[in-house]
């Protein structure tokens, strides 16, 4: 398969599933090379802003701010970006109901943060964001030389949503972002370490995962609310070096298939990066 056929293909996906709009960002360890289909173009970025979430806390352990084994309360009471309004993540809308019942007690920030990639807690993601501050974690990839990744402000932050302040994402920035993470370079080695092992463990494997042979390996965090659907990780296959993949879509909120239309843009990109490319 070429460059342009694979274009091809991952166009015709999107176009025969109706998505608004599609991005993808992939690098290549084994032929260090990039690819990529409207990598700079800005996507709200759901769960994947969880991705330099975890970059920050793991940039502010290496700082000795606090510990992976440091105590956080939980508590569900957070303050607007925008007005200083208070906010609470509900219930319904956080996909991991463990940490909710944990409100009053105390979890390690390890704990948090493998619920916030693992099962992508909302609630962990805002304990962990107000433990080592947005200006923080930004400078953490403005640190690294980041471009492409816009955090503004917590989870479920409605006031923040009203006045059009979001976190947004770019195929480039979250691809650049993994890179760093497999290469060892997103803060330190052993940080990078530590964040590929919460990556692997993500229990959402109906996108990347599902468009790959049963024996290949994702680190990878999914995202999506009701207009985007998003996944980006870093495929390990036998035989070859790995590489990041990182799959970004935009859509009517009546419009399905999501998950499947992921699937199918990550078995092109496999076939792609395992056939014969002339």
């Amino acid at each position: 398969m070429t460059e342009a056929t694979l274009r091809d293909t991952i166009l015709r996906i999107g176009e025969d599933a109706r998505a608004s709009a599609v991005a993808v960002a992939v690098y290549d360890f084994e032929h260090h090379t990039t690819w990529s289909i409207n990598p700079a173009r800005w996507f709200h970025a759901a769960s994947t802003i969880k991705v330099p979430v975890l970059l920050g806390v793991y940039d502010a352990i290496e700082q000795h701010r606090f510990d992976p084994i440091s105590r956080v309360h939980v508590r569900n009471r957070f303050i607007s970006v925008v007005d200083g309004r208070p906010y609470r993540v509900p219930r319904s809308s956080d996909a991991n109901a463990e940490v909710q019942a944990a409100i009053g007690r105390m979890l390690t920030v390890h704990e948090l943060a493998e619920h916030m990639i693992v099962t992508s807690s909302n609630l962990a993601t805002n304990l962990l964001l107000d433990l080592v501050g947005i200006e923080a974690a930004r400078a953490s990839l403005a640190r690294l030389h980041v471009s492409g990744i816009d955090l503004r402000r917590g989870v479920e932050d409605e006031s923040a949503w009203e006045a059009g302040i979001n976190n947004r994402v770019t195929a480039a920035g979250l691809c650049e972002t993994l890179r760093l993470v497999e290469e060892g370079k997103a803060i330190s080695a052993d940080a990078s370490k530590a964040m590929l092992d919460i990556l692997h463990q993500q229990r959402f494997r109906s996108g990347i995962p599902a468009g790959l042979p049963e024996d290949a390996r994702v680190a990878h965090k999914t995202g999506e609310i009701s207009t985007v659907a998003h996944d980006a990780g870093i495929v390990y296959l036998d035989g070859r070096d790995a590489y990041v993949v990182v799959i970004l879509t935009e859509w009517a909120p009546d419009v399905n298939a999501r998950q499947e239309t992921i699937a199918r843009i990550s078995r092109a990109v496999y076939e792609y990066m395992t056939g014969n490319r002339n």
